[in-house]
């Protein structure tokens, strides 16, 4: 079963990461100025993971593909990482679609 990982980085912002049943992060939030607003981003991902429109496949400049999870708003609500096929970078979506609807949360910062 998948999980949320709620973490502070160096310049105070919290952020999480959603990590598959195997402790493989599968997803990393944008930095949110509060725990709250964190929070609000953990919900939208469960939400906004059930839809395959939401999924935005990219390729980075260096070849490598990843993807980028979007609220119904546009705003880009987690990347993955880079992945070395778009296989497994659909496997990633199919992942985020699996884990999230149902992970728990982590808060590390508590």
């Amino acid at each position: 079963m998948g999980k949320f990982v709620i973490t502070k980085r160096a310049n105070g912002e919290f952020q999480f990461n959603l990590k598959a049943g195997n402790g493989q992060t599968i997803l990393t939030s944008e930095g949110y100025t509060t725990k709250a607003a964190c929070t609000n981003g953990i919900e939208s991902v469960k939400t906004n993971s059930q839809d395959d429109a939401r999924f935005d496949k990219k390729e980075s400049s260096n070849g490598k593909p990843y993807f980028n999870l979007k609220a119904t708003n546009g705003q880009i609500i987690g990347a993955s990482e880079m992945y070395e096929s778009t296989s497994a970078r659909d496997n990633g979506i199919a992942s985020v679609k699996t884990n999230a609807p149902d992970a728990t949360t982590d808060d590390q910062t508590a």
